[in-house]
């Protein structure tokens, strides 16, 4: 079968290839352009690459010819110059669905957020609600994934975690109240996308993917901590004190070390899918614990942040 994969060469993209591939799946990789960290992905037999964005129909339904199955998984958490959520997130699906049509692409399978939801103030959360209202209104097979945070070798969180750890003598908790999480592997995930989309299951499904452990965010700081042998402080900072560092951040750096939009995922805590929805069935719930074992296999190159991260000095290798 053949697969196309939106935000192909992305860190949840790059998983559901490889899962893809070893499976004896066809895979079209669809992006924008390289990740810069890790072209690996280009090395996968029955790969093709297909540089696009997601504004024009008719080059994605290119990119979906002959393919069984769309994983529509590209999406941002923070707005860059024309990428902006609007288009990304809501037009970009509006135009992955109807390429999906043209192109006779058998499912739709949509990455969204646990807590994505209408009229909450954040333009993140009503970006990928919409997202997902096109997907459900577009009269294609499809499958609704509402992940919480996800972890695994090239993600945000263990990479952004373990280099905080190592550039900041504490750690601040976000708010005065220790919200709680449930890390999801990424393969735990890419096990339910590759159901959906191969197995055809869990049609015309909203399903929340949630992680096997409950924890507050400051015991999984902790635990990632211990395994690069980094113990840290924990300071308590208002809202207000985050939002401020964020904009900073996303000012300032290529890759901002928490965005606005991640400030108030972490604020919400990201343990229950708002509206509620369906979990998956028994043999596809994660199972897979947030061990010293994952976390290391999931860590990036050890090292502090630093002057090749800020937008600044595109030009530093």
């Amino acid at each position: 079968m053949r697969i196309a994969i939106t935000g192909g060469t992305g860190f949840v993209g790059r998983h559901l290839a490889s899962a893809l591939v070893s499976g004896g799946h066809e895979v079209v990789l669809i992006a924008r352009g390289l990740d810069g960290r890790n072209r690996s992905i280009l090395d996968l037999p029955r790969t093709r690459f297909f540089a696009a964005d997601l504004s024009n129909v008719s080059e994605l339904a290119r990119a979906f010819s002959a393919c069984g199955g769309v994983a529509h998984c590209a999406g941002i958490n923070r707005e860059l110059d024309s990428q902006t959520y609007e288009r990304v997130h809501v037009q970009g699906t509006r135009n992955v669905v109807e390429a999906a049509r043209v192109a006779g692409a058998g499912k739709v399978a949509l990455l969204s957020f646990l807590r994505a939801r209408p009229n909450c103030g954040s333009g993140y959360h009503e970006s990928k609600w919409a997202a997902e209202e096109i997907v459900r209104a577009s009269g294609l097979d499809y499958t609704i994934l509402k992940a919480g945070v996800i972890y695994g070798r090239g993600d945000h969180m263990l990479d952004h975690l373990s280099h905080a750890l190592y550039t900041f003598p504490f750690f601040a908790t976000v708010g005065f109240e220790d919200k709680p999480v449930r890390p999801l592997a990424v393969r735990d995930l890419t096990l339910i996308l590759k159901a959906a989309l191969v197995d055809g299951r869990l049609s015309r499904q909203t399903v929340a993917v949630l992680g096997h452990e409950e924890m507050p965010l400051s015991e999984a700081v902790r635990r990632v901590g211990r395994v690069i042998g980094k113990t840290r402080l924990f300071l308590r900072m208002p809202l207000w004190f985050h939002y401020a560092f964020a904009g900073v951040m996303e000012a300032t750096m290529k890759i901002p070390m928490v965005s606005r939009a991640q400030v108030r995922i972490l604020a919400e805590g990201i343990v229950e899918p708002h509206p509620p929805c369906s979990l998956p069935p028994a043999d596809l719930v994660p199972m897979t614990p947030f061990s010293d074992e994952q976390i290391r296999a999931g860590l990036p190159e050890p090292g502090a942040f630093g002057v090749k991260d800020l937008r600044c000095c595109a030009w530093y290798r």
